[in-house]
């Protein structure tokens, strides 16, 4: 019979591999391409006869796989090891998650009123003159508690001012901003409507945003050519068609786990917050002053100590609702796309 810490290191060698893993497939390719290659959201994206294909089919069997194990490790004397870990790892920034969300929102704002010309993202310029002070203003309300409320409004103003001007097609990969802009008000105002906790809220919409960049990365690989030209070593000898792939295949699934149990979630928070900090060293500045705001969120999400009973079904049923949210976004985009663009006549074939 094996020993608890043979038995331990054994269960928790997968987790091992996956974490080098998803850092090496997707972090420099979670840079946001938009923000540094040429794009055309209105152009036709890639057929679905064409992204649903073998290799497609096997990386999402594989990422099923690594989903279960982690399924099957919740609730068991190990799943109650790596949450009392985690527990005590993360107190400081389970203590203080309020307190880095207003810091790092205020030096994202502070970042874009430097840059200047930019609403919100890098990608989304704008020649109107007071925006890049509005943003300043924001900033500054995040340094009492009380004036929160009017950083999240102003959030939401911006996100809609910027859906007036790019399209909703393009914003939606966003919703992110209106989770954080959601966290401020109910935090400031120190409520929880029906319950839901406002990390809850945020915690949702960054699994929105990721899940939506993924089915991206699978509709436009082509975006990603210039990034691939330029560092082709981090293809690491893959085909840049199978590297958009597993990239887009990992961050979907591990999205896809902040929705899930909370060690489910609380691993693929901290793989993401690896991944997005990660591309940091490789992208520089512009990388790092777009994705602060998710990179807090994600650590807040793995601080989280709130815990919920672990039922039979929250295992078996993982993978229907996994392929139920990869069919859901995927038809969501294609269909969004042809709506909007190219008309329903566009519609790719299967």
């Amino acid at each position: 019979m094996q020993s608890p810490r043979n038995l331990f290191s054994g269960l928790l060698s997968p987790f091992a591999a996956a974490v080098p893993l998803s850092l090496a497939l997707s972090g420099e390719a979670s840079a946001h391409v938009k923000w540094f290659c040429a794009y055309d959201v209105s152009g036709q994206p890639r057929g679905l006869e064409n992204v649903l294909c073998l290799n497609f089919e096997w990386l999402v069997a594989l990422a099923l796989a690594c989903l279960m194990f982690g399924c099957l490790a919740e609730g068991t004397p190990l799943g109650t090891a790596l949450l009392n870990a985690l527990d005590r790892v993360t107190t400081r920034i389970r203590t203080d998650t309020e307190l880095l969300v207003r810091a790092t929102v205020g030096f994202f704002f502070v970042s874009l009123w430097g840059l200047g010309g930019v609403i919100l993202t890098p990608e989304l310029k704008t020649d109107v003159a007071w925006i890049p002070w509005f943003q300043l203003a924001l900033a500054g309300c995040l340094i009492w508690r009380r004036t929160m409320p009017i950083t999240g409004l102003g959030i939401v103003f911006l996100f809609s001012y910027a859906t007036a001007q790019y399209g909703l097609f393009h914003l939606a990969d966003y919703p992110v901003f209106l989770g954080v802009a959601t966290y401020l008000i109910l935090r400031g105002l120190d409520v929880s409507p029906y319950g839901i906790r406002p990390l809850d809220i945020v915690r949702w919409t960054a699994a929105i945003t990721l899940m939506w960049a993924s089915v991206e990365k699978w509709a436009y690989p082509q975006w990603t050519d210039p990034l691939i030209a330029a560092k082709p070593s981090m293809t690491m000898g893959a085909s840049p068609e199978l590297f958009m792939q597993a990239a887009g295949v990992i961050e979907f699934t591990l999205a896809f786990a902040l929705i899930w149990t909370p060690l489910v979630r609380r691993t693929s928070a901290l793989i993401l917050a690896g991944v997005f900090i990660s591309a940091i060293f490789e992208f520089g500045k512009i990388d790092a002053i777009g994705h602060s705001g998710i990179i807090v969120v994600l650590l807040g999400i793995a601080a989280d100590d709130v815990r919920a009973k672990v039922r039979v079904r929250d295992t078996v049923l993982a993978p229907a609702w996994y392929a139920a949210s990869l069919a859901g976004f995927l038809l969501l985009y294609y269909l969004g796309h042809a709506a909007m663009y190219g008309g329903f006549s566009e519609l790719p074939v299967i």
